[in-house]
């Protein structure tokens, strides 16, 4: 480790290093055996065949920030990252690849199709965790786990078992997403909804008792077959009172029931609806609110079965013309009205998917559901961070229904059931007994007892819902259902962060999971975050094809800069951020940029630092307040901060004192200590950030490195020069440990380089600084604020009337305020060296001929600066009337297409805004050059 800095900052090789560094010395294995306070984190596994999305990048951020924290502060941490295995993603991309080959995942068989699965997910399923890795994530990936992995596919069969011994797993009819031309079940990611020009046929069905009809409309009229009931709402005055009465359902002449139900839109269409509950997804909860019958009509290659009377063996659409055509020769077709509407296609067979009534398994939620809604009440766990994320989670709780936990894939955890075939002929179907075990063993030991010994088993060939599996992650990582010490030490976890999007999904059924086979809620707190927004405030989806790339980003501006926009934007928990200033056409992001920019200043301050420690560490410096204690324990309140010295410099009889800047920038550090570590303790990430960029760049760089420039010179005092180098090299060293959960890349490289540590040692692993109140002294701060703005207002007098940048003037401050002349005169040295004043004068009033000047005013003192001999006055008001008279020419022009009816009606919202706001910059800045003129008389 060299002991300076190379004179640029390079993103890509410092971080690839770094990366590497952490992973091969296991900087972030974590050891039960160490005890202490435990803090622990699961990763939200991506799907293993998913890419880095802005999504990702934020959310494991926001993670890595809190859990680099809380290592740094001493507890025994741990982060287990993994992957899903994404049985419906993998299904569709290994599907799509067979459909090249021309030949069907049946054709392959489910043994061949499960070995090209597993040889994808072992080729190419690590690329998500290769882009993880990009963005330093402080994971430790010697506990990797993928959810079919052995331990974890153990879990998944333990819990079914469990839950099925226990009662509360089924076996029930559902309707899933038919595809006839595959004949399979598809799921809802492999369903394209499709804008259709088709027809909404009109019908009457006739009352029983003749006494009339109601008139029904149906974009999908074979169903009609299927009947089972007509509905209507129960507070609709046409109809509820004939509720209870019945139709006779036309063609079937069956008779059917009138039923009340909230769910019918008395506004939509005639206020009637057909139910069909084994053919539609809403009336299929309404065949089981009214318990009607469910009647099939369809088989599964989308032809009609023996359910549909005359028209059985008919294509379903060739059905749909001939049953319209009946309905229209028996007098019951009202009218046909065209009608454009959405219909779901699948995305492999290219057709139009059924909901098809089918035997799944189910999980009966109710009691699970009750039991996490318990941990809520009575003692609000999980917390969700916003609050209002409660509400949420509690009415999804309340609402849930049985959870239908199969799916007729092949890759994922096959359902742990055996169907005794032999007792039915050799036929699976759904009377079929089955037996419930862990092991193929087992279940036929369970048969045999049952059936005797000739009995035949075929396990089922569905699988399990990924969000099954997924259910059990934050306790089957650590080793459940074995008692690991992992499991005792670190569980439950204390931290879930992700996505409002998923609570219904993950968070409620890993909370369900958790309190039934844990007894306890699997984390302490829910962190809900937003969503990264494109460059104009919309969600980013592949539909809109408004993406932005998080590994482009990183390419050009680095991971720190990148992670350091999205979290100095999150404003607040649950709260959207904007990719604001993201060019598409060049990839290029001035807030990513200023961020890169912030990394080459932290650079750059730095090795100006080191260039001035003379090759000394912070260490070897010592601390610049050696006595007082770091926490500041047992500093009574009568420490006179003022007084507090460092040791003598070469064995000298005395050391130097703590100078005025010194105590500013110390006291200033120390509440930024302070702050920082209520921000991220409280989650206000986005806080923290801008605090310490303000911090680091505004008091640390712009000021105080300034300040103490003439005593870091070779020829100044030595003691002030050592307490000068001490205090850079301690606020710097203590900075670095402040932004490293934030930018841990930089900071680890030039916290290695400024201490000269050891190659095994890391500063992910330092300790996190702590306040030192001692040192805190607001009321130095207001006045050190005090010459700050002095200073700042005599560098933009001298701006403001082109004072060369070397030149030397005279400043008058005057001030009727003893107070405020006392802080003034204490700083004298520092408004002269910084706002280059040679002759500098501080007065309670102002007495005789100033002259023309330039004047400002801070707070009660008035900063003035005579222009007599130092600027041509003339030359001055021509020059600031030229810009003025420029700037209302603007304002006219500006104002001209304002006042324009066609221009504000008629041009973009954004466009008008646009020209709004730059009127009320023109007018601001005429107004100053209108009051510099006046100055100038």
């Amino acid at each position: 480790m060299t002991s300076t800095l190379p004179p640029q900052y390079d993103p890509s090789n410092t971080e690839a290093k770094w990366q590497k560094f952490w992973e091969e010395k296991e900087i972030f294995k974590a050891d039960p055996a160490k005890g202490g306070e435990s803090y622990s984190m699961v990763i939200p596994p991506p799907n293993v065949t998913g890419s880095l999305h802005m999504g990702h990048a934020l959310g494991q951020t926001i993670m890595d920030i809190v859990v680099r924290y809380h290592r740094m502060t001493g507890r025994n941490t741990l982060w287990v990252p993994g992957t899903d295995h994404a049985s419906i993603a993998v299904h569709v991309m290994l599907e799509r690849e067979l459909e090249k080959e021309k030949i069907t995942r049946q054709d392959l068989g489910r043994e061949k199709f499960l070995e090209r699965a597993w040889q994808w997910k072992e080729n190419s399923g690590g690329s998500i965790v290769y882009q993880l890795r990009r963005l330093g994530l402080s994971v430790d990936w010697s506990r990797e786990r993928f959810t079919m992995d052995g331990g974890l596919s153990e879990a998944v069969i333990e819990a079914f078992v469990r839950l099925y011994d226990e009662g509360l797993i089924y076996r029930g009819n559902y309707l899933v997403n038919w595809c006839p031309a595959t004949q399979s079940a598809v799921s809802d990611l492999e369903v394209d909804d499709k804008e259709v020009n088709g027809n909404l046929w009109h019908f009457r069905y006739p009352l029983s008792d003749n006494s009339g009809y109601l008139e029904v409309a149906t974009t999908r009229p074979e169903t009609m077959l299927g009947d089972t009931a007509v509905a209507v709402n129960p507070n609709d005055n046409r109809y509820k009172h004939l509720i209870g009465k019945t139709v006779t359902l036309p063609i079937m002449n069956r008779e059917i029931p009138i039923i009340g139900d909230e769910l019918v839109e008395m506004e939509f269409g005639t206020g009637c609806v057909k139910v069909t509950p084994a053919h539609d997804p809403n009336d299929f909860e309404m065949g089981k609110r009214h318990n009607l019958p469910f009647i099939n009509i369809m088989n599964k290659n989308g032809s009609l079965n023996e359910n549909a009377g005359p028209f059985v063996g008919q294509d379903r659409f060739v059905a749909r013309k001939n049953v319209v055509q009946r309905l229209e020769d028996d007098g019951f077709l009202v009218k046909i009205e065209d009608y454009k509407h959405t219909v779901p296609y699948s995305d492999r067979g290219k057709v139009a998917i059924e909901p098809l009534l089918s035997t799944q398994w189910f999980v009966k939620i109710r009691p699970m559901a009750d039991q996490a809604l318990q941990f809520l009440d009575e003692k609000n766990s999980p917390e969700f961070v916003p609050q209002r994320w409660t509400k949420v989670y509690r009415d999804w709780l309340v609402k849930l229904k049985d959870w239908c936990i199969s799916r007729q894939l092949w890759w994922g955890h096959q359902i742990p059931a055996w169907y005794a075939i032999s007792e039915t002929n050799g036929e699976i179907t759904d009377s079929t007994p089955f037996v419930v075990a862990r092991t193929e063993a087992e279940a036929k030991e369970k048969a045999i007892s049952q059936f005797g010994e000739n009995v035949k088993l075929e396990q089922d060939p569905d699988v399990l819902d990924t969000w099954f599996s997924s259910g059990l992650w934050p306790f089957s990582t650590l080793g459940w259902p074995e008692n690991t010490k992992d499991l005792e030490f670190y569980y439950p976890t204390s931290t879930l962060v992700t996505g409002f999007d998923i609570i219904f999904f993950w968070v409620a059924r890993m909370t369900m999971m958790a309190g039934y086979f844990t007894g306890q809620m699997p984390f302490k707190d829910v962190y809900i975050h937003g969503l990264v927004l494109d460059e104009n405030g919309e969600k980013m989806s592949k539909t809109k094809g408004n993406g932005i790339d998080p590994l482009e980003l990183i390419d050009k501006y680095g991971t720190d800069a990148l992670r350091y926009t999205l979290v100095k934007q999150v404003a607040g928990a649950g709260q959207d951020i904007r990719m604001e200033g993201y060019n598409r056409k060049t990839g290029e992001s001035s807030a990513v940029e200023a961020s890169r920019n912030f990394t080459n200043k932290l650079w750059n301050a730095s090795r100006f630092a080191m260039m001035n420690l003379e090759e000394q560490t912070p260490q070897q410096l010592g601390n610049p307040t050696p006595t007082l204690p770091v926490d500041g324990e047992g500093v009574g309140k009568d420490t006179d901060v003022d007084e507090i010295k460092v040791p003598p410099v070469d064995g000298g009889d005395s050391g130097g004192v703590l100078e005025l800047s010194d105590r500013w920038i110390l006291s200033r550090y120390n509440q930024v200590v302070q702050q920082t570590s209520k921000y991220i303790e409280s989650y206000s990430l986005g806080e923290a950030a801008k605090d310490l960029y303000e911090f680091f760049w505004g008091d640390f760089c712009d000021w105080y490195i300034e300040l103490v420039k003439f005593r870091l010179q070779k020829d100044s005092d030595a003691n002030s020069k050592k307490v000068a180098q001490q205090t850079v090299a301690f606020v710097l060293e203590g900075t670095l440990k402040l932004l490293h959960p934030f930018m841990p890349h930089i900071t680890e490289e030039i916290w290695h380089t400024l201490t000269q540590s050891g190659e095994n040692e890391s500063l992910a692993l330092q300790a996190f600084p702590k306040a030192n109140t001692a040192l805190i002294n607001p009321d130095l701060e207001q006045d050190f604020d005090l010459l700050i703005n002095t200073i700042r207002t005599l560098r933009n007098l001298r701006a403001e009337v082109d004072i060369k940048p070397g030149a030397k003037v005279t400043a008058i401050l005057q001030s009727e305020s003893d107070r405020e002349r006392q802080i003034l005169t204490s700083g004298e040295s520092y408004i002269q060296t910084l706002a280059k004043v040679e002759n500098l004068t501080i007065t309670p009033s102002l007495d005789g001929e100033i002259g023309q000047n330039m004047a400002g005013v801070v707070g009660t003192v008035q900063v003035l600066i005579p222009l007599a001999g130092i600027v041509d006055l003339a030359a001055l008001s021509a020059k600031l009337q030229k810009k003025l008279t420029k700037v209302e020419g603007e304002i006219k022009s500006i104002s001209g297409r304002l006042s324009n009816p066609n221009f504000v009606d008629k041009a973009a919202p954004e466009v008008v805004q646009a020209a709004r706001d730059a009127l009320a910059e023109a007018q601001k800045q005429a107004e100053i050059l209108r009051e510099r003129l006046n100055q100038l008389g």
